[in-house]
C-alpha cells in the first residue's frame, strides 16, 4: 500500500506534470516542424536541384538483383536525402528552442533588474523629537 501512495505522490508533483506536459508538446512541435520541413522548405530545394525530391536522394551501393519482375536481393542504398532532411528538422527545432529559451532568459534579467521599491528613510532623531511633541500635543 505504501508504493501506491509513493507513486501518487511522485506523479503529482510539478515537476513531473511539467515534464508531461513539455513532452506532449515537444511531440506536436516536432510533427509541426517536420511538415515545414516536407511541405514547405523542401519543395523549392528540390525545384533547384531539378524536380528531384530532397528525401528521395541516394547513391546506390549495389544493385538490386532481379529475376524477371521479382526482386531476389534488394538494393543497397546510402540514403543522403532524408539525412539532410532530418538535419534540417534538428536545426529548425534547435533554433528555435534557443529563442523561446533566450526569451524566456530576457524577462527573467528584466524582472531581477527591476529597482525596488524605495524604503523611506528613517526620520532623524530631531524628527523623532517633533513627532512626539506633536503626538503629547495631541493628546490635550
Amino acid at each position: 500500500m505504501a508504493l501506491g501512495k509513493e507513486l501518487k505522490e511522485f506523479m503529482l508533483r510539478g515537476n513531473v506534470i511539467d515534464m508531461a506536459v513539455g513532452i506532449v508538446i515537444g511531440g506536436a512541435f516536432g510533427k509541426i516542424v517536420t511538415s515545414f520541413v516536407n511541405d514547405i522548405l523542401m519543395p523549392p530545394i528540390s525545384m533547384l536541384l531539378g524536380d528531384t525530391r530532397v528525401s528521395e536522394m541516394n547513391v546506390v551501393l549495389k544493385k538490386a538483383v532481379m529475376s524477371g519482375e521479382e526482386i531476389l536481393n534488394p538494393a543497397i542504398t546510402w540514403n543522403y536525402g532524408m539525412f539532410l532532411q532530418n538535419i534540417m528538422d534538428f536545426l529548425i527545432i534547435g533554433i528555435s528552442i534557443f529563442m523561446v529559451i533566450k526569451g524566456i532568459n530576457n524577462m527573467r534579467r528584466k524582472k531581477e533588474e527591476e529597482p525596488a521599491p524605495k524604503e523611506e528613510p528613517a526620520p532623524t532623531p530631531q524628527e523623532s523629537l517633533l513627532m512626539e511633541i506633536r503626538d503629547l500635543l495631541k493628546k490635550d
